[in-house]
């Protein structure tokens, strides 16, 4: 899940999902102005190169809990392509359905994979299992020690970089940097904007429940959009010349968003592949080694357009556009 902390917190309401009998979490998460307003997650431990460590970074004793149609559980399946440690850290992948109880180990639909660690039939149960009488928000991704049986973290942006940075003993990639130190500033100033703006500002569109909210938000997505591509026509990257920790965080809403964005959340103005620009650096990334085996288009369109009835009440999937054509692949 996302970053962002709630604003106007007393203006919420919000209902735990282990308790909600109807609906799904996000339509509670609405600010007095209707606005759209993200919950935090909950779990933040760290994950050390040091064998003493609580959490050691060891091969195999790791596992990523993930949503293909997520994008922040799309980020963590990035990065472990990306550094190599695709045989050092396993991943289970849940069904596409968001169902009222919450994301769901069914197999049914292809690519999701059920709960080979802890046998579990639902998500919860694993946050339950960490954390008896767990309270929070339940999302992907979870990242789960196996030999300690509990959730070291669940919060995307810390995973990545645990990712990135903690298992270079382990992983097949040392070399791939995604968080150099001479860029840490230059990429935690464009991760700023970017998040707000595009990565949540596409949530902020399409949960919107008032048309002054859905406006703002809409205006903001479209001017950092207009931003990434004045960028992308001086440089191959966001922040240069080598691909971040910037461009992963961005591919995820990009490889979306004509699919599913563009149409089911209303963010209608202009396509991606409008973007000259833009769309050379998405079919860029999509073709570097292992990202590809990260996209499930099926997965992505079937969990926005049959999830979210509050906004497609006839849960109807469209068929495109092909995305993936379009990018060469």
């Amino acid at each position: 899940m996302g970053e962002s902390l709630p604003a106007a917190a007393e203006c919420l309401t919000v209902t735990h999902p282990l308790t909600q009998k109807t609906g799904n979490t996000w339509t509670r998460q609405v600010d007095c102005d209707g606005a759209f307003v993200r919950l935090p997650t909950s779990f933040h431990s760290q994950i050390s190169p040091d064998p003493d460590a609580l959490h050691a970074a060891e091969a195999g004793r790791y596992h990523l809990y993930v949503s293909h149609a997520c994008p922040w559980a799309h980020r963590t399946l990035l990065v472990r392509a990306l550094k190599g440690l695709t045989s050092a850290i396993s991943v289970d992948v849940v069904h596409p359905y968001l169902t009222d109880k919450g994301w769901s180990f069914d197999t049914a639909f292809s690519g999701s994979t059920g709960d080979r660690v802890n046998g579990h039939d639902h998500l919860q149960q694993v946050y339950q299992q960490a954390s008896p009488g767990y309270a929070g928000i339940i999302t992907v991704p979870v990242l789960w020690d196996k030999k300690l049986g509990t959730i070291v973290n669940n919060e995307s942006s810390e995973i990545i970089r645990l990712l990135n940075n903690a298992f270079q003993n382990v992983c097949a990639h040392p070399e791939v940097d995604l968080y150099p130190e001479a860029l840490r500033a230059a990429i935690d100033d464009t991760n700023a904007w970017v998040y707000a703006d595009i990565n949540n500002g596409v949530y902020r569109c399409g949960f919107a429940q008032s048309q002054t909210a859905y406006d703002h938000a809409l205006n903001a997505l479209f001017v950092a959009l207009d931003r990434v591509e004045g960028i992308l026509l001086r440089q191959t990257y966001l922040c240069g010349a080598m691909l971040t920790e910037a461009d992963v965080r961005l591919f995820t809403t990009l490889i979306r968003f004509d699919a599913v964005y563009h149409t089911h959340f209303k963010c209608n103005r202009k396509l991606i592949s409008q973007y000259p620009a833009m769309h050379r650096y998405l079919a860029a990334i999509y073709h570097l080694p292992g990202v590809a085996e990260t996209v499930d288009m099926d997965q992505i369109r079937f969990h926005y357009y049959y999830s979210h009835r509050n906004i497609n009440t006839t849960g109807i999937v469209p068929a495109g556009p092909d995305v993936l054509q379009q990018l060469g692949a």
